[in-house]
């Protein structure tokens, strides 16, 4: 199967008079696949979106979106939609008003059938009549993520949809966006949950200080960061144990009860200790997630 770029962006950079946001982007988005960008704030990945979305123009750099450029800004404005973290709802209006808005300025012919498909999908039937500011935040996002819909959109782009909402509510997010991108959509997400990164995307960039400082799968990204091991002894054990790796030069954390050893310490650690005649109560390889990759990364490049 030849996987087609939905989105390529090369060396784009971005600077506000002195300050410079995005210091030369590169990235390759499938099409129908699901990409996060992470990073903490202030990283440059609002200002990535704007770009991509043709709400403002890079200093430098080149962009395509489905093999438009930015020099035609309103052929990629027919191909994407922006859902924002910030709210967009007229509230005032019910649910299916502001479906019926969006539908129509987007020029769709039959506004009415497409809004009840999208209402059914996302079960909004059951409060679409009613005001949108008797919401709750849930019901505020997956309409927001309706809205998105309208169209028949190739990209959708998604700033922090499940910030501000309940665990349940944001479970039922997830199920629709891997449901968009089981309809062959591509998704654009940021996030400020790094397990809802892990759980939904395809590939994952981090951002630091507006540069990409990592990019792949969620288990390659994982694998990137050196094995780590915990140890644990008997309580009445752990000095015993400590001074024993002291003096033959190995190097540990300790972690509460817990002796950390790093992948070149851990098995010469745990053949010393037990030839020491120490029960070992527990030997456990540390499972590396995005938060603690996350918090590595930007600690190593902010010493740079």
């Amino acid at each position: 199967m030849i996987k087609v770029d939905a989105i390529k962006i090369q060396n784009v950079t971005k600077k506000y008079q002195q300050h410079e946001v995005l210091k030369g982007i590169n990235l390759s988005i499938q099409q129908g696949e699901i990409f996060t960008l992470l990073g903490e704030n202030g990283a440059g990945k609002t200002t990535l979106i704007n770009i991509l979305s043709t709400l403002i123009v890079p200093n430098s750099g080149h962009v395509e979106i489905m093999g438009q450029t930015l020099k035609d800004p309103d052929a990629i404005r027919k191909l994407i939609s922006l859902n924002s973290q910030f709210n967009t709802l007229d509230e005032e209006f019910s649910g299916y008003d502001n479906l019926l808005m969006i539908a129509r300025l987007r020029g769709r012919q039959a506004p009415k059938d497409e809004i009840i498909r999208l209402a059914e999908r996302l079960e909004l039937t059951s409060f679409w009549k009613k005001k949108v500011s008797t919401y709750s935040g849930g019901m505020r996002r997956r309409l927001n993520i309706a809205m998105s819909l309208i169209g028949d959109p190739s990209i959708i782009f998604l700033d922090e949809p499940t910030t501000g909402i309940d665990p349940k509510n944001r479970l039922e997010i997830w199920k629709i966006i891997q449901e968009i991108r089981d309809a062959k959509k591509t998704i654009f997400l940021t996030t400020q949950y790094l397990e809802e990164a892990d759980y939904l995307s395809d590939h994952i960039g981090f951002v630091h200080d507006g540069k990409i400082v990592l990019y792949g799968t969620p288990a390659e990204i994982k694998n990137t960061v050196s094995k780590t091991y915990s140890l644990q002894v008997a309580d009445e054990t752990l000095q015993m144990t400590l001074a024993l790796l002291d003096r033959s030069g190995i190097t540990y954390a300790v972690n509460g009860q817990l002796i950390e050893l790093d992948d070149e310490n851990a098995h010469k650690g745990l053949g010393l200790i037990t030839d020491s005649k120490i029960d070992v109560q527990k030997f456990l390889l540390n499972e590396n997630n995005l938060e603690t990759i996350f918090l590595n990364i930007t600690r190593k490049e902010e010493v740079k």
